[in-house]
């Protein structure tokens, strides 16, 4: 009996110990319950519909009107990020924004967000950057991430998508995605 109790006690540790989060030092923001969601829509695709030319490179290079709801009442700032995991060198940023006004419900098309500072994406410019994905790949996934944040994230205009994801951890009250998809 004693044996069952101290292996009770030692799993029921480690459960503990990995709902604790990664202390800070990680790069992945926390992801709330689905009641707890924000919704990400866009008139121009729908979700996994292919991101029309007009907002990639190879058209207007504008970014694609976004909508945005169920944001919780006690939200502080948004936080914008749009990503392609399938990148042939790993993870590219195309678009990290924060510190927009939790009020914000949509964007319109090329609108820089309301109050946000817009951090260098991975072309190494400020603001948007259109999907661009190599010649010849299957089309590649662009994920438009939204963070509902308890506080400010007041980073300096350098920060990376991972001081983002560093200063929303533990205070992200809730997420939402929006999955596009380009190929050339």
């Amino acid at each position: 009996m004693r044996r069952s109790f101290v292996i009770a006690v030692v799993v029921a540790g480690m459960g503990l110990a990995s709902g604790c989060g990664d202390g800070g030092g990680g790069t992945s923001a926390p992801t709330p319950t689905a009641a707890h969601a924000v919704g990400v829509t866009s008139p121009a695709f729908t979700d996994g519909g292919t991101i029309p030319r007009r907002y990639t490179c190879d058209g207007e290079d504008v970014s694609p009107p976004l909508a945005f709801s169920g944001v919780p009442a006690d939200t502080a700032a948004l936080a914008l990020l749009m990503k392609d995991p399938d990148a042939p060198h790993g993870t590219f940023t195309h678009w990290v924004a924060w510190d927009i006004d939790p009020h914000t419900t949509a964007l319109t098309t090329g609108q820089t967000p309301p109050g946000a500072t817009q951090g260098r994406n991975g072309f190494r410019t400020s603001g948007y950057g259109g999907p661009c994905p190599p010649k010849g790949d299957k089309p590649h996934r662009y994920v438009f991430s939204v963070y509902a944040s308890d506080r400010p994230l007041d980073l300096a205009a350098d920060a990376t998508p991972d001081d983002v994801r560093r200063a929303l951890s533990g205070h992200t009250l809730a997420t939402g995605t929006l999955t596009g998809r380009y190929g050339r």
